[in-house]
């Protein structure tokens, strides 16, 4: 089975480190996965065919331009309106691909240890596909979720990052980044919290995992903030990737 991954600058992906060792310590020799950087996804159709793929995951900028090129959605996937795992089935020699969202799952069951009665309103940063998955994923908690962007106001759960203040922070003690700002290779960039306002009750989770510790996260741990890195998301993202791809 021939597996990959789709987006920009993956070369430091978790995504194909993970599988090769699991492929390793699973003995599992007629598998393989594969970093595919692209500038576009026009050359998809050629990729799938050229590697005889199985299965994919989808990371960012893709993971809503995708969904155009699917045969299929999964019913979470097509409410969330973003994809990270794609399933190809080929029929002779045509590919039928169904999209799955994942990342809801993965975010889901990382995030409910950290949660508290308190947390019962979140900022989520970004608006892109991630973020659409970590608001469906909290919904289904029954969290009420606000976003933070620097883009256009698009809805009335909606914040601009220069109208974060005290009286914000106060009234949400949970705050999720699905920006990239902080992400490796940039480590020092960091979205403009005013984190004075951040304390003991907040609950900071960060869905990057390279560094470990980004800006976000040191500067909440700072303000005396539970905190939380992506890893332990991806790790169940994967895995539930994995069980679609191989399910019978």
């Amino acid at each position: 089975m021939n597996l990959g991954l789709i987006g920009r600058s993956v070369s430091h992906s978790f995504s194909k480190a993970y599988f090769e060792e699991k492929f390793l310590k699973e003995n599992l020799r007629d598998f393989s996965y594969k970093n595919f950087d692209l500038p576009s996804l026009d050359s998809l159709s050629e990729i799938i065919h050229t590697h005889r793929l199985s299965g994919l995951n989808v990371t960012k900028p893709y993971k809503q331009e995708v969904v155009q090129f699917l045969d299929e959605l999964d019913e979470t996937a097509n409410s969330i309106g973003a994809v990270n795992c794609v399933h190809i089935i080929w029929q002779g020699d045509r590919p039928y691909l169904k999209g799955y969202n994942t990342d809801h799952y993965g975010f889901g069951q990382s995030i409910k240890p950290f949660l508290e009665p308190i947390h019962q309103r979140a900022l989520v940063l970004g608006t892109g596909g991630a973020s659409q998955a970590v608001h469906y994923a909290l919904k289904q908690i029954g969290v009420d979720v606000y976003f933070v962007s620097r883009g256009e106001k698009k809805s009335d759960n909606f914040f601009h990052y220069d109208e974060l203040n005290e009286h914000v922070l106060n009234a949400f003690k949970l705050v999720v980044n699905c920006t990239p700002m902080g992400m490796y290779p940039a480590i020092d960039a960091c979205p403009p919290l005013p984190f004075e306002f951040i304390g003991a009750e907040h609950l900071l989770y960060d869905l990057i995992y390279n560094p470990a510790e980004t800006q976000f996260l040191k500067r909440g741990k700072e303000q005396g903030a539970v905190t939380v890195n992506g890893l332990n998301m991806l790790k169940l993202q994967a895995e539930k990737g994995w069980e679609i791809w191989t399910k019978k």
